[in-house]
């Protein structure tokens, strides 16, 4: 029968031996606790493909960082939790401050995406087509492919400024690319 204590020991055996570069200690960290850093992160994040995402990084982070983990200071998971939480936590942080600053820069630059249109629309025919097409996208399609367009976000960071999830997002845009199209094409 194994004592309470032995599985942690475990991890914390196998963490610092990932510390000396061991990469079948590795394999056994990450059986052992990447389940538990997933549930943390999806938690903190509420986004499944995000979370997966933070995991791998932090995961990445124990087999690049684990010569600093100290056993002395605490149990292998609490320790991994704690780079899984603060990774998640910056995430977070990240997607507000986007989302923030590209409000800001509507409010500062109003002008801002009529002004890129005009720039790539050649007359103003086509310029007036493309806004009443645009116009007739609903707002969930639109929005999207206004701030990837004309305000230079990835659909990534489209996806954080909506507080959408990413398929979600690109799903969105490529539907509102072929109304687009398809209005433009017919003449509006």
């Amino acid at each position: 029968m194994l004592h309470s204590s032995e599985p942690h020991t475990r991890a914390e055996d196998l963490l610092v031996r990932v510390g000396d570069g061991d990469r079948e200690a590795f394999t056994g960290v990450y059986d052992a606790l990447c389940g538990a850093v997933m549930g943390l992160v999806h938690r903190i994040l509420r986004d499944a493909a995000q979370a997966e995402e933070v995991t791998q990084d932090v995961m990445i982070e124990v087999w690049r960082t684990a010569d600093r983990y100290d056993p002395a200071r605490g149990t292998a998971k609490a320790w991994i939790l704690t780079l899984a939480h603060r990774r998640a936590v910056d995430r977070v942080r990240a997607a507000r401050a986007g989302a923030d600053r590209e409000q800001r820069m509507g409010l500062l630059a109003p002008e801002r995406a009529f002004d890129e249109v005009a720039e790539v629309v050649q007359d103003h025919d086509e310029q007036r087509r493309l806004c009443r097409c645009l116009a007739k996208l609903d707002r969930h399609r639109r929005v999207p492919l206004m701030l990837a367009y004309y305000q230079g976000l990835t659909y990534v960071e489209v996806a954080a400024a909506l507080s959408v999830p990413e398929g979600t997002v690109k799903s969105r845009m490529r539907a509102g690319l072929r109304e687009l199209r398809a209005c433009l094409e017919g003449d509006g």
